[in-house]
């Protein structure tokens, strides 16, 4: 997000933007789902009745959001749309929640408000939780709503039916609705809560929408409103200006230039930047491709792992590993290990309670004693991968936080036959010391998301503080100075992961802090590498200085 203006147009709404990309268009407001049930209400028939309309509304709740999943990843290809519909298909069927249901009907409660009641204890148990888990309270609400709708004879609430393309404003968006939205039909998205990473921003960033989120005020937005939505400012104008729009048509001409450009990304002045993908799986290797990757920069490798009661084995690891290097013959390939514990649990890895999952056992550190075997297998089967293929396999840990957690890792890896190690750069004691971090190792990709959230003090799945999870701010930005500088003094690459590296604007400042490469959602590749076209090293060097001086 870039710096805001130190004097705001009053008429503007401001959030966090996702994406490069501005648009302009009309408002069209999503409806509010269903109100809270009657609480006294009692029920005409008995208790049994009512517990079969709630699983029966809970059953078709269930149903839509599979059919939703299998549409979204067989016809649309959004493998990620359709792992979190499915996990929400489940939320929906939880037989503790069932149980709890019963209960209540049982006790006289209306199948609606016994819903409402059953998933407001669950909603309340994990906001308490924090971190991750708090993050998925959007999720039960969504589904609560539905089923509400459903035993109230009242259709589902969903995004509106219009016949010309539109701005969607809502409060939030469920992951139903934002997985299948219309592209020709829904121009950018605009939610009054919501942080960088919530599953509108996701989602939207996965599928190229332009969206700010977490913008007060915009249920206040009128159906038919003109605005102008700039997800690079974080910016929502009603009623823009005509030399607002001219300046809109401007930068929609060099978005398309940005679309026909293609081969490997240079600075006007020659210098190569390599631009990466993120990707979470063997399903988003043909998206990266067609982007124009120039290899992974991120490859999620917990794909695997979340969901599952038991570890995969070392087999399964290995086809998985190798499917996605098959992509990328003779290109960088990025795998990050295993980015589990704290606020994201694996039944087999139990680790205990944490009072701040934030700052707990995550990353490297869950796999530094009892539980290093899951570790040296995951190592094993990515090495065998990499026999069998001809990609270029580098291997990063997250969650390092000085010199001998990077040593550590190294000597693991490299005992297992895997000859490019690296580390995550996301704590800031990491960035500071990142010297003698690049020493142990061959290679750091600056983990921008995390490296805000632990510089800032500001949690990343907490709406409320979504303003300071800023990359362009200075204390961060001096952090991944500072790594750069000692990737020049050491002779290695430094790149950025995090979500910094897919915002057009802040690119070049990236690249004048030292970043050689930059690794983003595959849609925004095209539009980075325009951006970095028109700039020269020293230009880059500049912004960054500036950037630097705010």
């Amino acid at each position: 997000m870039a710096p805001a203006d130190p004097r705001p147009d009053p008429g503007v709404l401001h959030g966090l933007g996702v994406g490069g990309r501005a648009v302009a268009g009309r408002v069209a407001c999503m409806a509010d789902r269903p109100a809270e049930p009657e609480h006294g209400a009692r029920p005409d028939g008995p208790p049994e009745r009512e517990a079969g309309r709630a699983a029966g509304a809970l059953e078709a709740v269930a149903a839509e959001l599979r059919r939703r999943a299998a549409l979204a990843r067989d016809q649309l290809g959004q493998p990620e749309a359709a792992d979190v519909l499915e996990a929400q298909a489940l939320m929906a069927q939880d037989p503790e929640l069932a149980e709890r249901i019963d209960a209540l009907t049982g006790v006289g409660l209306t199948a609606e408000r016994a819903i409402f009641d059953a998933f407001g204890e669950y909603r309340a148990a994990l906001a308490g939780a924090g971190g991750y888990l708090a993050e998925r309270v959007g999720d039960l609400d969504d589904i609560a709503a539905r089923a509400i709708a459903v035993a109230s004879g009242v259709p589902m609430p969903g995004v509106p039916d219009r016949a010309d393309p539109f701005i969607l404003v809502a409060r939030d968006l469920a992951p139903a609705d934002t997985a299948l939205l219309d592209l020709d039909k829904v121009l950018a998205l605009v939610t009054e809560e919501g942080g960088p990473t919530s599953h509108t921003a996701i989602l939207a960033r996965a599928r190229g929408i332009p969206a700010v989120v977490g913008v007060a005020g915009a249920r206040t937005l009128a159906d038919g409103t003109p605005v102008l939505v700039d997800a690079a400012a974080g910016t929502v104008t009603p009623n823009p200006t005509e030399e607002a729009l001219t300046e809109l048509a401007e930068r929609a001409q060099r978005a398309v230039h940005s679309q026909t450009a293609t081969g490997p990304c240079r600075t006007a002045d020659g210098v190569p930047i390599a631009l990466l993908a993120n990707i979470g799986g063997p399903s988003d290797v043909d998206k990266a491709v067609k982007a124009g990757a120039e290899g992974v920069g991120l490859f999620r490798t917990e794909f695997l792992y979340l969901g599952s009661a038991t570890p995969p084995t070392f087999e399964t690891q290995v086809e998985a590993y190798k499917a996605v290097l098959d992509g990328f013959p003779g290109k960088r390939v990025v795998a990050r290990t295993l980015d589990a514990g704290a606020d994201k649990p694996l039944p087999f890895l139990p680790l205990g309670h944490e009072p701040n999952p934030a700052l707990g056992v995550r990353g490297l550190r869950a796999f530094r004693g009892e539980h290093q075997h899951l570790l040296d297998t995951q190592l094993r089967a990515l090495a065998a991968a990499a026999e069998q293929s001809e990609a270029q396999l580098w291997v990063m840990a997250p969650m390092v936080a000085d010199a001998s957690d990077a040593k550590w890792f190294a000597d693991r890896a490299r005992a297992h036959g895997l000859t490019r190690v690296g580390v995550m750069i996301e704590v800031p004691a990491a960035a500071l010391g990142a010297h003698a971090v690049l020493d142990a190792v061959d290679f750091a990709s600056l983990g921008t998301n995390d490296l805000a959230q632990y510089t800032l003090a500001a949690d990343r799945m907490l709406g409320a503080l979504g303003a300071l999870q800023d990359p362009w701010h200075p204390a961060v930005l001096k952090l991944i100075e500072l790594t750069g500088i000692a990737g020049k003094a050491t002779g290695k690459p430094v790149g950025v992961c995090g979500e910094a590296a897919a915002d057009p604007k802040l690119a070049p400042v990236l690249v004048g802090l030292g970043v050689t490469s930059l690794s983003m959602a595959p849609a925004a590749i095209p539009e980075v590498r325009a951006a970095l076209a028109e700039h020269t090293l020293a230009r880059c060097q500049e912004l960054a200085a500036e950037a630097l001086s705010r």
